[in-house]
């Protein structure tokens, strides 16, 4: 390799056999692996799924790339297009059917931080405990121990059982102790999904610097287009597991958004991975679409949405969110809906929504399904998180009406200006003069 280069993939595929991965995140793969290795059932199992094995299939396919040092690297794409699959191969955790991966320095790998974390000891507890499976010696530990607490902001709860910490205190604390590695190489999957937008900013900061100044390199792979845009330098689109862009990530965002917005009426997600926050799934959403069978609607129109969802355990209050977005991956807004049903476990229900879309603008939109319940501690609980279905919304328009131009005029046209009055004030001189 190159004096700095720190990744070199070379004709590397990846082939596997149905049923024996998820296409979900690195994290998630390396749970039920385990699992399968001591003859336990899978913990991602999808509800329905029978777990069983078929044809052959290539996650990844013919992949060539460089990484030098100093780079940020993104890595963006759909769901199942081999994005976990290739972080796990460079961080060999498996190895590639065919090609080669040569990597200079040691690597990090951020997953689903806290993984490592026992409920019952104090956050600081753990910080040892994680630090040493993370390959940190003690005396490491104890030189960064005060670095580790400062970052994470959690100094006044660092005595506590993490049982009682928030997931995104458990992000925080995570991401502090795997952040104090001195590592050359960084590799970071779907990590900032939750936590507050300021400790968000200070590891992409922190991330940012430690490609730009300290020469380190850094893999991102996000869902998040603006994390991109503000950590990385360099992006990478991969589609059915081969690289079909490679360059500036204001490009690759363009391109991936544009693969995101398909004309779909129906969507299955028996094979979408769930994100890695996702901490418990007791609802599965099997499909979704659109009773009207198609995805272009007017604006004095109403979408009825069709879900189709399971029950893991007994749900009371099952609410649900529809995020909306432009194609740029900007929110538009949010639909809300509480109390939709209760749900008994291995029960199957047909949810039938509806909403209208009288204050859109021209354009398409694409959206997510978030479904939440409140816990006993009356905060909100994600138990669902998929990809929705797009869709297009026009404006029937009257002989010379301006097409919209959202890009120069916003997200809203804006409705209810009325004309009040039109007076005569011209000047016109007095009769007989």
């Amino acid at each position: 390799m190159e004096k700095d280069t720190m990744i070199a993939v070379r004709g590397v595929s990846k082939r596997y056999r149905i049923g024996q991965i998820n296409s979900t995140t690195l994290q998630r793969e390396l749970q039920s692996w385990w699992a399968r290795k001591r003859g336990k059932e899978d913990p991602n199992r999808k509800i329905g799924s029978k777990g069983t094995y078929g044809d052959l299939f290539y996650a990844l396919q013919d992949i060539d790339l460089t990484v030098h040092a100093g780079e940020a690297v993104g890595i963006i794409g759909a769901n199942g297009a081999g994005k976990s699959t290739l972080l796990k191969l460079i961080s060999r955790i498996t190895a590639p059917t065919t090609g080669t991966i040569d990597i200079a320095g040691r690597v990090t790998t951020m997953l689903e931080v806290g993984t490592g974390f026992d409920g019952e000891l104090t956050g600081r507890e753990n910080i040892y405990f994680n630090g040493t499976l993370l390959g940190m010696r003690k005396e490491e530990i104890d030189e960064k121990i005060e670095d580790i607490i400062e970052f994470s902001g959690l100094r006044e709860f660092i005595d506590t059982p993490v049982k009682r910490y928030s997931s995104g205190m458990y992000m925080k604390l995570g991401f502090s102790v795997t952040a104090n590695l001195n590592s050359e190489i960084i590799i970071v999957d779907e990590v900032l999904a939750v936590g507050d937008n300021d400790f968000q900013n200070k590891c992409i900061r922190y991330m940012k610097e430690a490609s730009s100044l300290q020469g380190r390199t850094v893999l991102c792979v996000s869902h998040n287009m603006q994390q991109i845009r503000k950590l990385c330098t360099r992006c990478i689109v991969l589609d059915q597991g081969r690289i079909v862009f490679d360059g500036d990530p204001e490009e690759a965002i363009r391109i991936y958004l544009h693969q995101q917005v398909r004309e779909e009426t129906t969507i299955d997600y028996s094979d979408i991975a769930r994100p890695s926050w996702l901490k418990e799934q007791p609802l599965f959403l099997h499909s979704a679409h659109f009773a009207e069978e198609r995805s272009s609607f007017f604006h004095d129109e109403k979408i009825r949405l069709v879900l189709d969802c399971s029950a893991a355990a007994d749900i009371q209050g099952v609410s649900l969110r529809i995020e909306v977005r432009d194609p740029f991956d900007e929110p538009t807004g949010t639909f809300i809906l509480y109390d939709l049903a209760d749900l008994r476990k291995d029960e199957r229900r047909e949810i039938t929504v509806e909403y209208p879309l009288r204050e859109f603008s021209d354009g398409t939109y694409i959206t997510v399904y978030n479904f939440f319940v409140r816990d006993e501690l009356g905060s909100n609980l994600n138990i669902e998180n998929v990809p929705g279905l797009s869709f297009q919304v026009r404006r029937k328009r009257t002989a010379g009406e301006l097409d919209w131009d959202h890009r120069n005029w916003g997200k809203i046209a804006l409705q209810g200006a009325e004309v009040i009055s039109v007076r005569d004030r011209t000047e016109r001189p007095e009769e007989g003069k």
